[in-house]
C-alpha cells in the first residue's frame, strides 16, 4: 500500500471515531438551543392560524370538555328547575323581553371611568374554584373597564352560587341577581365569561338581528317546544362582523332532535367553527369596550 492510500485509510478512520463518540456538553447546549421555545430577535414575522388568531383572552383551561361550550351548558342545564330562555338566560321578571331598552340594564360607570360589578361568591365553592372564578373575572379587567369588586353595600349584585345548572339574568336587573355556576358541569373558563358576559347585557350571537346573513338554522331539527330559542333579537350589534368564534354562540347542535343533525350551520362556508369552548375573542372584547364606552 502506498503512502497516499494510507493517508486516506487514516483519515476515513479518524472521521469514523468522531461521529461515534459522545457529544460533548458544549455541543449538547448548542443543539438544545436550536430547538428552544425562547424567542431570538428576528425579522421573520409569523402569522397565526384562523382557528386561533382571533382569540383575545390567553387564559386556558386544563379541565376544558372535549365538546363545544354551549353543549356542556346546555346538557348541565337539562336537569335545571329554573326557567330559562335560550337555554342560559334566567326568564327575566322585571322586563317583558329579553331586550335592554336604552342602555337600562348596564351597570353603572363610576367616576374613575370604571365599571364597577359587585359580586359575592357563595362558601360552596372550594379555594380552587373561587380562584378559577376570579382568573375569568381578571380576563375582564385586563382587557377592558368592568370591574368585579366585593360587594359592600350595593343594592344591585351578582351573587355566584352553586345551583343545578350554568345560567345568568341579561344584564343589570336592578338588585340581587344570581349568576349560577354548578360545579360539576360550569367550572370551565369559557363558561364562566359566557355567563359573566350575560350578565353585562350580551346576548347569544346566533340570535343577532342579522344572523340569517351567516348562518342557516335547521328548524326541522328543533323540536317545537325549543324554537323560541333560535329567534331572533332585535341586537345592537355595535358596529361589528357577525363572529363564529364569540364564546357566546351556540354550537352546531344546539337542541337537535336527532344524534348527527345540526341545527346550526355557517353560511356560506359550513366548515367554519362555532361554538368554541376556549375563551373570549377579539370582537366580544371590542364589543364589551364598545358597549360600555371604555
Amino acid at each position: 500500500m502506498d503512502l497516499r492510500a494510507s493517508i486516506s485509510l487514516l483519515l476515513l478512520l479518524l472521521i469514523g471515531l468522531s461521529h461515534a463518540l459522545p457529544a460533548t456538553e458544549e455541543d449538547a447546549e448548542d443543539e438544545s438551543h436550536a430547538f428552544s421555545d425562547e424567542p431570538e430577535d428576528s425579522d421573520v414575522t409569523t402569522t397565526e392560524t384562523p382557528e386561533t388568531s382571533n382569540y383575545a383572552d390567553e387564559e386556558t383551561d386544563p379541565e376544558e370538555p372535549d365538546y363545544d361550550l354551549t353543549t356542556q351548558i346546555l346538557d348541565t342545564n337539562n336537569a335545571s328547575t329554573e326557567f330559562l330562555m335560550e337555554g342560559d338566560l334566567v326568564a327575566p321578571k322585571t322586563r317583558n323581553a329579553l331586550a335592554c331598552w336604552n342602555n337600562q340594564c348596564l351597570w353603572r360607570k363610576s367616576r374613575s371611568g370604571k365599571v364597577e360589578v359587585p359580586y359575592t361568591i357563595s362558601r360552596a365553592f372550594p379555594s380552587h374554584e373561587r380562584a378559577r372564578i376570579s382568573r375569568a373575572m381578571d380576563s375582564f379587567h385586563r382587557q377592558s373597564c368592568i370591574r368585579f369588586v366585593p360587594r359592600s353595600r350595593q343594592r344591585a349584585f351578582i351573587t355566584i352560587e352553586n345551583r343545578d345548572g350554568c345560567f345568568s339574568s341579561l344584564g343589570r336587573t336592578g338588585g340581587r341577581q344570581v349568576l349560577s355556576l354548578n360545579r360539576r358541569g360550569c367550572m370551565v373558563h369559557g363558561i364562566i365569561q359566557h355567563e359573566l358576559l350575560h350578565a353585562l347585557g350580551f346576548q347569544h350571537e346566533q340570535t343577532r338581528s342579522d344572523r340569517d346573513r351567516y348562518v342557516k338554522i335547521n328548524w326541522q331539527y328543533i323540536q317545537s317546544n325549543t324554537r323560541h330559542n333560535f329567534r331572533k333579537r332585535n341586537t345592537n350589534n355595535l358596529g361589528t362582523g357577525y363572529d363564529y368564534s364569540s364564546v357566546l354562540h351556540y354550537g352546531r347542535y344546539a337542541f337537535t332532535t336527532r344524534r348527527g343533525a345540526e341545527t346550526i350551520t355557517p353560511y356560506p362556508n359550513r366548515r367554519v367553527q362555532i361554538g368554541q369552548r376556549t375563551r373570549m375573542s377579539r370582537n366580544d372584547i371590542l364589543r364589551l369596550n364598545r358597549l360600555y364606552r371604555c
